[in-house]
């Protein structure tokens, strides 16, 4: 069983308390019974002792009494016990009454075997008592003995008041106990705040933040709490220091991402114009040379995506606010398997569509780009004739964009990492296996930016990438809360999906 440090400390004094209580009360009472019999023996021996010694004048004991007149003399006390034994066999036995007078009782069968050491014997209903025998100048031995009631009484007492004694120390022990033990540890409790409240900080994020410290009052190094807060004050120094060296280098790397961003779209837009112009100008030129401006043009393009994804990166990992207004995402999911379907024609395009409006707060081109990312990354890595499925969902409180494909589905060593940066399936890196790696981390940074998320699950012939986005405060939805199924399932051929005629604001190549 699982108990706290407190409790563990609290339970072992009070056990530790109660053992030492109980061996010193069984000890006590051991030597007390000791001294209460040796008295009780010195009694005995003493009436014994005037049993054969002392007499009675003559006719001064009745004749029933006269084979233990013994227990008339003086100095006996009231219920002793006498019996005289003649030849092995009791010729009398009786019980000195409170009154002086002397009442017969049965004699037990032990009673011949009682010798000059005291022993304890049974009387029946009379109780036990202490006997010893002596030789009486006629020759009979003398049985005389004491009860051991009186005796048992007072060690009756004295356990009781031991027991009620060591109940109440106990008692206290355990509330003195608990209320020292919870002082004592109130600094590991301080300590493990700290820590909880360091555990509980955005630490992934790679920003800089201040962790808390062990209050200076539990670093005293002269205890073993101090000693402990003081480490953990010096360890917490040390990560404070590496994140905020880790959070200036990816600063600066941001930043050199943004700026090498920024002077590149310049000279490439320029390389992409002058490929152009040359391209289109009237002086003539050969095959070879039209084929090297295409290819230029061709790489300056695909250069100037990886910039702007770059770019965008760089952006959304800065924490720059995105675009924030209501939309819905049914038309641009349109306008994005539209794009789809002219871009590659040979794939099976559908679509599913819900009956009300899928309303999100975001920013439209950013999210028609998420969209378009996931078609393209559908498109690049299955052969054609695969059938890509497009599902827009409601559910209480999020919208959810579906897109499955029966393609060959996606290795599994990279699917752990398949929304990385410049992640591909492809280990060759060529080009005709698909963009640039960026794509799908894309998706992921923007649809963070949404508080939203992204999922993927593959199988061969069941991929599904799933984008949830918090839906829009004014988003209505069945009285139910049930996901609204799908109204209607079309091929994209670019002219049956409802939405077309909202105005497209513009279309982003997959990486």
């Amino acid at each position: 069983m699982t108990m706290s440090l407190e409790a563990k400390l609290v339970i072992s004094s009070i056990a530790l308390l109660a053992t030492v209580s109980a061996v010193i009360a069984t000890a006590t009472t051991l030597l007390f019974n000791d001294f209460l019999t040796d008295r009780l023996d010195s009694q005995v021996s003493s009436a014994a002792r005037r049993s054969t010694s002392g007499s009675l004048p003559p006719g001064s004991a009745p004749p029933e009494a006269r084979e233990v007149s013994f227990l008339l003399l003086p100095g006996q006390s009231e219920l002793t016990f006498g019996a005289r034994i003649r030849q092995g066999a009791v010729r009398r036995a009786a019980l000195l009454t409170d009154g002086g007078s002397v009442r017969e009782v049965p004699p037990p069968p032990s009673l011949t075997r009682v010798t000059n050491v005291p022993v304890t014997v049974g009387l029946g209903p009379l109780g036990d008592y202490r006997m010893v025998s002596s030789r009486a100048p006629d020759g009979d031995l003398l049985v005389t003995g004491l009860p051991v009631t009186g005796m048992q009484s007072t060690l009756t007492r004295l356990v009781v008041v031991e027991a009620a004694v060591t109940l109440a120390g106990v008692a206290l022990t355990a509330v003195a106990c608990t209320l020292l033990v919870r002082r004592a540890v109130r600094p590991l409790g301080r300590l493990a705040a700290t820590a909880t409240r360091v555990s509980e900080l955005p630490l992934a994020t790679g920003d800089a933040v201040r962790l808390s410290r062990v209050p200076e009052v539990d670093t005293d190094p002269r205890t073993e709490v101090g000693q402990v807060g003081g480490a953990l004050n010096r360890m917490l120094g040390h990560v404070e220091t590496a994140f905020a060296v880790r959070h200036e280098s990816e600063t600066r790397l941001r930043q050199f991402i943004a700026d090498a961003s920024h002077e590149l779209r310049t000279p490439l837009a320029s390389i992409v114009g002058y490929a152009e112009l040359t391209r289109r100008g009237g002086e003539p030129h050969g095959p070879q040379t039209a084929h090297a401006l295409g290819r230029i043009r061709s790489e300056a393009g695909r250069m100037t995506t990886l910039v702007e994804d770059l770019l965008l990166l760089a952006r959304l990992d800065a924490g720059r606010p995105l675009e924030r207004l209501a939309l819905d995402l049914s038309p641009l999911v349109v306008n994005a398997v539209s794009d789809a379907y002219a871009a590659a024609p040979r794939h099976r395009w559908l679509v599913n569509l819900p009956d009300q409006p899928a309303l999100v707060s975001g920013d439209a081109d950013r999210l028609h780009q998420v969209v378009t990312n996931l078609l393209a990354n559908a498109r690049t890595h299955t052969p054609p004739g695969t059938t890509v499925t497009t599902t827009v969902l409601l559910a209480p409180g999020r919208v959810s964009v579906r897109v499955a494909d029966d393609g060959p589905g996606i290795p599994g060593h990279v699917l752990p990492h398949v929304f990385g940066r410049f992640a591909r399936g492809d280990g060759s890196r060529s080009r005709l296996a698909g963009g640039s790696g960026l794509g799908l981390a894309i998706v992921s940074a923007v649809a963070a930016a949404h508080e939203g998320r992204v999922e993927v699950a593959s199988v061969p012939g069941d991929t599904v990438f799933t984008l949830v986005l918090p839906a829009a405060d004014d988003q209505i939805l069945p009285p139910s809360g049930d996901q609204v199924p799908p109204a209607e399932r079309r091929a994209a051929d670019g002219h049956e999906h409802r939405g077309e005629q909202r105005e497209r604001r513009g279309s982003h190549r997959a990486g």
